[in-house]
């Protein structure tokens, strides 16, 4: 904080922090000075919000918040986030070898929502292959098979069908089942909001 005609604050951006001094009477932010500006007459008001702005301003430093994502890269969370992004672009899916889903036609799943496989490699999922990332593939009264599949393409989830009622536990468990119309929905908004993306990186 500084003193000049005025009190004047620059602190890192944080909602809180931004909170706080909307709160002070006749505050406001200069562009030019690129702080905020604090008439003495609110200087009360301000000292008193003062603890929660300086907490607020100190865990949004930069130097802050580059130890708690490097302290974040040590958890449990963190590791299995990159496990499941790193098999979520390899494109396959643990299916049950007895029980396969129709190939090009749009099948919800726990994991990725609903997607469309394009192909089953025929080539078996090891018992312990992934388990954590695929509960549906721990069963142990069949044997599975990798799928490759590809999210749904909004064309795709226009023409598919609902089912009547929602997936049971069965349905569930094997790891696919066909999606209800709230499902759909969800995935067509989705698939819209990805296309207008698309088309306003490449407007042509």
């Amino acid at each position: 904080m500084e003193v000049s005609e005025d009190l004047r604050v620059r602190t890192p951006y944080s909602k809180t922090v931004l909170e706080e001094l909307r709160a002070v009477p006749w505050a406001s932010w200069d562009d030019k000075l690129r702080a905020w500006r604090v008439p003495f007459r609110s200087f009360d008001e301000l000292r008193r919000r003062w603890p929660k702005i300086e907490k607020a301003a100190q865990y949004a430093e930069p130097e802050e918040r580059k130890r708690r994502r490097e302290a974040s890269r040590d958890s449990e969370a963190y590791k299995a986030a990159k496990q499941h992004n790193a098999e979520r672009r390899r494109r396959r899916y643990p299916l049950p070898a007895e029980d396969l889903p129709p190939l090009g036609r749009p099948v919800a799943t726990e994991q990725y929502g609903i997607v469309v496989f394009s192909e089953v490699s025929g080539e078996l999922v090891e018992p312990l292959e992934l388990t954590a990332l695929y509960p549906n593939a721990m069963r142990k009264d069949g044997d599975y098979v990798w799928g490759k599949w590809h999210s749904a393409t909004l064309c795709e989830l226009i023409r598919t069908w609902p089912a009547r009622s929602p997936a049971g536990a069965d349905e569930r468990a094997r790891g696919w089942w066909q999606p209800t119309l709230a499902e759909l929905r969800v995935a067509r908004r989705n698939a819209r909001s990805i296309e207008r993306r698309k088309q306003n990186r490449d407007p042509r």
